[in-house]
């Protein structure tokens, strides 16, 4: 007998993407942050904190771009691609509901969080176990490092710092990569994410390109309650980048996949003021958002999983 892999049903198999999610308006953040914490309460003051940040960017796209990444998924793949988010709608149950009813029998379910932690990619398994469904999954872990989400990384990095370079005129832009924040107990107890994210980081460098000196990485986006959160902070890198005579700075966010809260705020509001504070100039890779890239990333990894299934011949 001759072991042979064959793909799976491709008329009985899908694609879940699943993913933060995030409240359509101010007036929705309350519910959402309950739902980020599973109803526990945070501080009247975190609250109105969090309201005033997305008063200040509008609204976050993060599900608007999600649902366009899907789109772009199925038309890379041939399959169908449902998305549930795991803090807003569409939710987990709904993605689960609809899959059920269209009759799907097998699942790759992909976190649009390429970097595997219990914080994040932990609470999306555990949120799609929570729902019981009448398929089969393959829960993709981890895909830091996939070849295309890295070009994908590295073209945005280059397309941004030659921007960057010519309205700077100069060629000598530092760059610091980041991600966002966890606690330090997390990584304490064994968590990949730290040394995921660097893995990343260091690979796009390489196919940017950089030399050690060219850039650094920092970690962003800390909680604002409750614990120490790991570190570097982007503060304070920005900082020591100042100590030692730079004036320019291009940020690149390699732990997100799209344009949100994080991103539009944190980036492009907050630690843009932080710079311009200390006399500094700052620019931002463009996210990867409806990346052709990263599509294609996506659309390998399916592949990658489907063709899994042994059946055999003589």
């Amino acid at each position: 007998m001759i072991a042979e892999n064959k793909l799976a049903n491709p008329d009985k198999t899908a694609v879940l993407l699943l993913a933060h999610g995030s409240p359509n308006s101010v007036d929705e953040v309350p519910e959402f942050l309950l739902r980020v914490t599973g109803g526990r309460p945070l501080p009247q003051p975190v609250v109105d904190e969090v309201k005033y940040r997305y008063g200040l960017i509008g609204r976050s796209p993060l599900t608007e771009l999600t649902l366009e990444q899907a789109d772009l998924l199925a038309r890379e793949s041939g399959l169908p691609v449902y998305v549930g988010m795991r803090n807003w709608k569409p939710f987990v149950a709904d993605a689960v509901s609809a899959m059920t009813s269209d009759g799907i029998e097998h699942v790759v379910a992909i976190c649009l969080a390429p970097h595997n932690s219990r914080t994040s990619v932990g609470l999306y398994r555990s949120a799609l176990s929570e729902n019981q469904a009448d398929f089969t999954i393959d829960f993709v872990d981890s895909w830091h490092d996939h070849p295309f989400l890295i070009k994908a990384f590295a073209e945005k990095l280059r397309l941004g710092l030659d921007r960057a370079r010519r309205e700077a005129g100069t060629q000598n832009i530092p760059i610091i990569f980041t991600a966002h924040s966890v606690p330090e107990r997390t990584i304490a107890e064994g968590d990949p994410y730290e040394s995921q994210a660097k893995e990343t980081a260091s690979a796009v460098a390489r196919e940017g390109a950089l030399t050690p000196e060219d850039w650094s990485f920092a970690f962003q986006s800390q909680g604002m309650s409750g614990g120490a959160w790991l570190g570097p902070r982007v503060e304070d890198t920005i900082l020591g980048l100042k100590q030692k005579g730079h004036r320019d700075i291009f940020i690149q966010p390699i732990g997100f996949l799209c344009d949100h809260v994080e991103v539009l705020y944190d980036i492009d509001i907050g630690f843009k003021q932080f710079a311009e504070q200390q006399g500094m100039r700052l620019w931002r890779a463009e996210s990867l958002n409806d990346s052709p890239l990263l599509a294609s990333a996506l659309a390998d990894l399916t592949r990658s999983r489907l063709v899994r299934i042994p059946s055999a011949r003589k």
